[in-house]
């Protein structure tokens, strides 16, 4: 089965426990930020989009030329361009990464921060669009042959593209949303969905939610799962609720502090469903499972990826493994501290999820392949 890790590019130091120092682009520490990420174990990291934000493809491209091994996730919104011309950018960037990316098609979560660069379609309106979008970019990538294209929100004649990914046949598309039309649309399409992290219970809920809308959509498999988590690790369980509690205190000075802006919204009332869903969460209990803590989610409107797990690496390993069991393919983690977070996450937690889930595999491996040699034996036997 194996597991896949997925970090974040900051682009600059600042968060929702401190102000950035610099630029919004620091290039130096957008490649410290990223090289703790290849140095300690992660397989790609996301390269995260909002209206007012730095271009997050050239930073890539950036990343891309400096950095050997480590993966990108490049984050997108359709209103950004013509699918024709993003599918060309994307592939460039995948031979400038030797095949090292994925692209995340985001749909919008905030009407403000959509209008902010011209777009006013309606929620709804939007799926459908970035559902329309997705199937454009698959085909540039894969046809050899001009194609022509009259959809509801694209049109266009006899276009094919000169350049190619360098992954055969193409990159892979993930996709996130808690809506019913967001499950639809990514259902559909996606390669990897991306949920945030709930309690046990309510993410193999949306599991089952998007394994059933895979097969109404006639897929015979569902696509790969992904959740988010903020880690906060201690070397005792009282040292992590320590520095748990003292970021939670930060966060809610910066948000008390913070000037409304499109990208963050309404704390109290955010549109998107996966931000209303840990709301939800956080209201009816601060801790769930072994490590679920909510009050971050709570403190920052259930923003993003916001519910941590706390504890020590063991702890934060085994609630992961939690949700390994549930099915989940990807783990993506981000702390507060960024860089000294992402390297204490990757040389005290990942090597234990990754050993365990080598041992499960092999375990899993060995019954079916008695398996299958006992069913050799039992049809000799028959013939015989």
């Amino acid at each position: 089965m194996g597991i896949e890790f997925l970090g974040i590019a900051g682009l600059n130091d600042g968060g929702e426990t401190q102000a950035r120092s610099g630029a919004s682009f620091d290039k130096d520490y957008t490649l410290r930020f990223a090289r703790a990420h290849e140095d300690n174990g992660w397989d790609r990291i996301l390269f995260a989009y909002h209206s007012g934000a730095p271009d997050p493809a050239t930073a890539a491209a950036f990343i891309a030329s400096k950095l050997d091994h480590i993966k990108i996730l490049l984050a997108h919104r359709p209103n950004l361009s013509y699918p024709t011309y993003a599918a060309k950018v994307f592939a460039t960037l995948d031979q400038i990464s030797d095949g090292r990316l994925n692209v995340h098609f985001i749909t919008g979560g905030s009407t403000a921060d959509q209008a902010a660069e011209g777009d006013h379609l309606t929620k709804d309106e939007r799926y459908e669009r970035t559902g329309e979008y997705i199937q454009i970019v698959k085909k540039v990538w894969t046809s050899k042959e001009p194609f022509d294209h009259a959809g509801k929100y694209y049109q266009f004649e006899n276009f094919v593209s000169d350049i190619w990914s360098h992954q055969s046949p193409r990159p892979q598309v993930s996709f996130g949303g808690s809506s019913a039309a967001a499950y639809a649309i990514g259902a559909a399409e996606a390669d990897i969905y991306a949920i945030w992290g709930e309690p046990l219970v309510s993410t193999a809920e949306q599991i089952q939610t998007i394994t059933d809308a895979s097969a109404a959509a006639g897929r015979a498999t569902r696509p790969r799962i992904q959740v988010a988590f903020r880690p906060i690790l201690g070397a005792t369980e009282e040292l992590a609720w320590q520095k748990a509690h003292d970021i939670l205190g930060k966060i809610e000075q910066r948000t008390a502090a913070a000037a409304p802006n499109n990208f963050v919204g309404d704390l109290k009332h955010p549109e998107n469903a996966g931000s209303q869903r840990l709301l939800s969460i956080a209201e009816q209990g601060d801790r769930y499972d072994r490590a679920l803590w909510t009050k971050p989610a709570a403190a920052s409107g259930g923003r993003g990826n916001s519910n941590a797990l706390v504890g020590t690496p063991e702890t934060v390993a085994a609630a992961l493994l939690d949700y390994v069991d549930l099915g989940v393919d990807i783990l993506s983690a981000r702390g507060y501290d960024f860089v000294n977070d992402t390297i204490d996450f990757g040389r005290y937690v990942i090597p234990i999820v990754r050993e365990e889930v080598a041992k499960r595999d092999a375990a899993r491996a060995k019954v079916e392949a008695e398996a299958a040699d006992e069913k050799e034996k039992s049809r000799h036997h028959a013939a015989a």
